[in-house]
């Protein structure tokens, strides 16, 4: 059973990333690399008093094509792109898209083949103005006679936490309507899901109140945050607000959702795969990455270059974290392995991916940079089947318990021959009833006889035909019980009392044993069950008469002399 489970999970697993290779590859050209022309190769120089853009755009040795970019450190820059794309075309304007990058201001001038040159200046405050979905700034140049056919940015207090001017590309405006299209409908889609996934778990959470239902709704709540300030939406939304804001809110969003994940996954586990070093060192980095988030937030612009490295390196401990608990997992032997592996898969993925990017160990490209977004609707979707696999399973776990406990109760309850109520389950129910009641006591007559002539499980077999015949002879209503060896007990409302001979008459139509005539005596009284007390005066006044039953021959029915008289 475990083996096809973990066979079927392996298989769901290989399915996850057999559809996103298929997504990756059956979207638009376009779509896959942002644009269907290359990143422009760019070069930089540090920026110097007396440096002019016209000198510079004919000085193009005086730039360094090969460092690259973020080891400049932060400062002002120039950055050109000395040959532009063949397709520009005189007839179009030229939109350039960089992805936004920390600065104080910038000015992209454009030159045309007839030696005009043309500048946009850009202040850090009007960033947002221009931003599009994907967190890409977009600067047009105007059409004119003459093609375009080079570029040149001046950028001021670059923070070069990433780079300066990073994955820039020349495109029409109509091809870039197209990527901003394509984007909207992504987020838009993500924003379904997390607001669909987030009622649907905050709906089961106050049905079933488990702690890692409450934590993934808080995840993908954070997740969603981070959607509509990563991709550029708030800017959108909210034009005036700096775009430094914007980024600041990105770092804690992604701070917060990282450790939201690995809480949920110390709740989502049994207790004993976090136990241990486990736990605190899975708090430890949480701490680390809020802290980090925190820093970046208030202090960039100041040392943003060493703040982001601060805030990535918080996020190899994420990383890290990953290998030992699914080991723990392992070898726990968790019913939840497979399940978290298949939500777990994808995020990690991209997290490495931005994680090797942050260190400059691969190069920037627009899916890496918007890689978060496939992260993120991974996570939330597959964490969102965990849940429901965890669910299942505890739902399938009570019930087991409530069947347990219901079987245990009915033990506890139950004389184990006869099926009857015992002694102790019967005075429960019975005392404490309002108003008058019959107390009848049957006892069997000559039993040790019986036993003597057919053996103990004969005279077993003798209980149960009586048990029977008591429980077919009494209305739903009433308590039937065997309190002793042979004596048995029955207990009615006395406005819904029977005629106690039907029992013995029942009692001789019953088949017994080896056809082996059985009979029993009966003692009643009828009174008041309040208390304890009122009990033991009917009991007694039950056993009297059952006495004088066996006494007057046996094998009849007697009543209380007080009530008689």
């Amino acid at each position: 059973m475990e083996f096809g489970r973990s066979f079927l999970c392996r298989r769901i697993l290989a399915l996850v990333f057999a559809a996103l290779a298929m997504a990756l590859s059956s979207a638009p050209a376009r779509a896959q690399n942002g644009l269907s022309n290359p990143p422009l190769d760019l070069c930089v120089k540090r920026a110097v008093k007396g440096d002019v853009a016209r000198q510079l755009f004919a000085a193009t040795a005086r730039f360094d094509c090969r460092t690259r970019q973020t080891s400049f450190g932060p400062g002002d820059f120039w950055v050109i792109a000395p040959v532009l794309p063949k397709w520009s075309s005189p007839s179009m304007p030229a939109a350039v898209r960089t992805s936004a990058t920390t600065q104080d201001r910038s000015i992209l001038y454009g030159r045309y083949a007839d030696g005009v040159i043309i500048a946009l200046p850009m202040a850090k405050h009007e960033i947002s103005r221009h931003l599009q979905l994907g967190a890409i700034v977009e600067q047009v140049l105007p059409a004119r006679a003459t093609p375009l056919v080079q570029l040149l940015w001046k950028i001021e207090g670059s923070g070069n936490p990433r780079g300066i001017v990073v994955g820039a590309q020349i495109t029409e405006p109509g091809e870039s309507a197209t990527l901003n299209l394509f984007m909207a409908a992504l987020y838009s889609a993500f924003g379904g899901l997390c607001v669909a996934l987030i009622l649907h778990n905050l709906a089961m959470w106050r049905a079933l109140r488990h702690p890692f239902q409450l934590i993934y709704c808080l995840m993908v709540a954070s997740l969603a945050v981070y959607a509509l300030s990563s991709s550029g939406a708030l800017a959108w939304i909210w034009p005036d607000l700096p775009d430094l804001v914007r980024v600041k809110i990105n770092y804690l969003m992604l701070g917060v959702s990282a450790s939201l994940a690995l809480l949920f996954a110390r709740a989502y586990f049994e207790p004993e795969v976090c136990a241990g070093w486990l736990s605190p060192v899975i708090m430890l980095v949480c701490g680390a990455l809020i802290a980090s988030a925190v820093m970046f937030a208030l202090l960039v612009p100041w040392q943003a270059f060493m703040l982001q490295r601060i805030f990535v390196m918080s996020f190899i401990g994420v990383v890290a974290l990953v290998p030992p608990i699914l080991w723990r997992a392992w070898t726990t032997r968790s019913r939840y392995f497979w399940v978290v592996t298949i939500a777990w898969a994808a995020p990690i993925i991209f997290a490495g991916l931005r994680v090797a990017n942050g260190l400059n160990f691969i190069n920037w490209s627009f899916w890496v940079d918007n890689s978060t977004i496939m992260a993120m609707t991974s996570e939330a979707l597959l964490s969102s089947f965990a849940i429901s696999y965890r669910v299942r399973l505890l739902s399938r776990e009570r019930d087991d318990a409530r069947v347990r406990e219901l079987a245990a109760r009915a033990l506890a309850d139950t004389d184990p021959l006869t099926g009857l109520l015992n002694r102790r389950s019967f005075l429960a129910r019975a005392i404490g009833q309002t108003g008058d009641h019959v107390l009848l006591i049957a006892d069997l007559d000559h039993f040790k006889a019986v036993n003597e002539t057919i053996g103990h499980d004969g005279g077993d077999e003798v209980l149960r035909v009586f048990a029977r015949a008591l429980r077919a002879s009494i209305p739903a209503e009433g308590l039937v019980a065997r309190i002793g060896g042979e004596e048995f007990a029955v207990l009615l409302p006395a406005n819904r009392a029977i005629d106690a001979a039907t029992i013995l008459d029942r009692l001789r139509a019953e088949r017994m044993p080896f056809d082996l005539t059985v009979t029993a005596s009966i003692g009643a009284s009828t009174g008041p069950l309040a208390t304890d007390i009122d009990w033991k005066k009917l009991y007694r006044r039950a056993d009297r008469a059952l006495f004088a039953a066996k006494s007057e021959g046996r094998d009849r029915v007697r009543y209380d002399l007080a009530i008689a008289a």
